[in-house]
């Protein structure tokens, strides 16, 4: 694991050096492969001759927090196994433009065939990290934990949560699979917050806490009378949610959701509440410019 410098994100919960690459990610790589090459590269291909070997360097030309290195190595395996990948700048670490990213050697074809798949990867967590950082930015000192949601793009879930713990924010649930959260539309199903709450407690794991969205100080105590382990508040202005502080008082853990904007942040935290959900980290984020250059 790299040394951090003072401009790197903060060492979020659960944040790891290097993405877990799993089926998902190795399924992705391939159909962006399949989708840029299809048949071949026919620019490519009548130019370079199989055989010619050169150098690329992959250069930030803004500021920007890396994440996502390890798509680049998976990338480029994926289309020549035998290019060698020096990376100069490692997940967590700052980015200046002009700054060298990574250095790679190999033959060309290869090297051109994955640039623009690597770099779209590349672009795109970095991206999330940077963001994600600058809202991170905006709660230092307060205590309150900034979350991600479910608004990823498909397919890209495993990734885009990944640069947020980059970034220095943690991550909501995974997925419908991995934790409780009942909405309002769970809600009208069920017949009500007390009827979702006991069926949800009784078909869910021991160890998994039961969350309930309230809209209102009437569901926050139908929430704390079914006796839920979270609350999340949502789109609640800044005196409703410290109003249902008050009332939740400790009883259970307290998150606003809804319209969380870097702006807004530290006056959402200051109301007392545990966790603020932002879906602006992965949804909100754009494409960093990052390029990559052959030197033969």
């Amino acid at each position: 694991m790299a040394t951090k410098d003072n401009n790197s994100a903060p060492a979020p919960d659960a944040w790891r050096p290097g993405l877990e690459v799993s089926g998902i990610v190795t399924r992705l790589v391939a159909l962006a492969l399949e989708e840029d090459l299809a048949t071949g590269d026919i620019t490519t291909d009548p130019i370079v001759p199989p055989d010619r070997k050169g150098e690329a360097v992959i250069k930030a030309k803004e500021d920007l927090l890396v994440a996502g290195m390890d798509m680049v190595r998976i990338v480029f395996d994926a289309v020549d196994p035998e290019i060698r990948i020096d990376v100069l700048t490692p997940d967590g670490a700052r980015a200046r433009p002009g700054d060298t990213m990574a250095r790679l050697s190999g033959r060309l074809r290869p090297l051109l065939w994955g640039e623009r798949t690597a770099l779209n990867f590349l672009q795109r967590l970095c991206g999330i990290a940077t963001h994600t950082h600058a809202h991170v930015q905006e709660a230092n000192g307060l205590d309150v934990k900034l979350v991600d949601t479910r608004k990823t793009t498909p397919g890209w879930r495993l990734l885009e949560k990944y640069a947020v713990r980059v970034g220095g924010a943690s991550n909501h649930r995974m997925g419908l699979f991995d934790g409780v959260l009942i909405k309002d539309n769970h809600i009208v199903a069920a017949g009500g917050i007390a009827q979702a709450v006991a069926l949800a407690r009784k078909g869910a794991p021991h160890m998994v806490r039961i969350e309930v969205e309230a809209a209102s100080m009437d569901e926050v105590q139908e929430a704390l009378d079914a006796k839920a382990d979270v609350i999340m508040l949502d789109n609640m202005n800044p005196d409703q949610i410290s109003q249902a502080v008050q009332l939740i008082a400790g009883k259970a853990l307290v998150e606003v959701s809804g319209g969380i904007k870097k702006e807004t942040i530290r006056t959402m935290a200051r109301t007392g509440v545990d966790i603020l959900s932002c879906g602006a980290l992965t949804h909100g984020a754009r494409a960093v410019d990052i390029s990559m250059k052959i030197t033969v």
